[in-house]
């Protein structure tokens, strides 16, 4: 089936990247994201940048409703209201007035490949340079310690000066790898960063490691995304989270036993991290605590 007759593109606003060679991040929920750090990422450009929609995807036909349900809200005797899906393409101006793209939304449930062929037939026709995707894994890391990530590319020269914490590990695939694969097949430039948010967090929102990723996004890319309101989002979580832990003697305990581990292993130069099988052990849970059917 056609690729382009997944997507309505704006062309009042497509005209206005005639100039520009821009970015793009793709962020799409319903694969691993740890943390919430890459949807907390995604609604944090939307709500401290300007945007406007460029291209909207035709959701209905990549959805699938039964698996993951949108929320209705019954009252009394009426159905109020729906929660709509929107799967879309986003023109954003950063604070420099750098004109960058954002993708986000539900990651579809069907048809991948011709969703990465509408997204790269985009790509081509606004002239994007750089594809790049955020999202949070779950490690056996402390809180009370440095985030770290993991970054890959299809160019491994878009990453040098990042550590490689893991070697080689199989795991289930998620279309934002699919796309970076297909994007190295024809020599595309594309990256990504994973940020590594504490096992024992992964479920809760963790801003700590979205600020990370924004950091290191713009790093990598120049753009410029306003730092402060994660600063102050993920100071006042890790207050929470000292809370918490004071009254629970097991958590401190955990959370000593990883700080202990992290140290060492930083001194002794080597990862911080657990093995590739407990990696993919890492992702299997966390893939079946999302995908429990709605009544569980």
């Amino acid at each position: 089936m056609d690729p382009r007759l997944l997507y309505s593109l704006r062309d009042d606003v497509a005209a206005k990247l005639d100039q520009h060679r821009p970015v793009l991040i793709h962020q799409l929920d319903g694969f691993v994201d740890a943390g919430q750090a890459g949807r907390l990422f995604s609604a944090h450009l939307l709500e401290q940048l300007d945007h406007e929609v460029l291209a909207e995807f035709d959701h209905d036909q990549l959805h699938d409703y039964r698996s993951r349900r949108p929320a209705m809200m019954f009252d009394t005797n009426q159905w109020k209201s729906y929660a709509d899906l929107h799967l879309r393409l986003y023109r954003m101006v950063d604070e420099h007035g750098e004109v960058f793209l954002l993708l986000t939304g539900p990651e579809p449930d069907v048809q991948w490949e011709r969703f990465a062929a509408a997204v790269i037939e985009l790509i081509e026709i606004l002239g994007v340079r750089l594809t790049v995707s955020v999202h949070g894994i779950p490690m056996a890391v402390p809180h009370t310690r440095p985030v770290t990530l993991t970054a890959h590319a299809t160019d491994v020269e878009l990453v040098v000066g990042y550590r490689s914490w893991i070697d080689r590990v199989e795991v289930p695939a998620s279309f934002t790898g699919l796309l970076e694969f297909r994007l190295g097949q024809l020599d595309r430039k594309a990256m990504g960063f994973a940020a590594h948010v504490p096992h024992y967090l992964s479920q809760a929102a963790f801003p700590e490691a979205t600020l990370s990723l924004t950091r290191s996004l713009s790093q990598a890319t120049g753009l410029a995304v306003p730092l402060e309101p994660l600063e102050k989002a993920a100071a006042s979580n890790m207050a929470d989270i000292a809370a918490e832990m004071a009254g629970s003697p097991e958590v401190q305990e955990l959370v000593a036993t990883l700080e202990q581990q992290y140290d060492t292993l930083q001194a002794s130069g080597a990862d911080p991290v657990p093995s590739a099988d407990e990696i993919a052990a890492e992702f299997e849970a966390f893939l079946a605590e999302q995908d429990k059917p709605d009544d569980q």
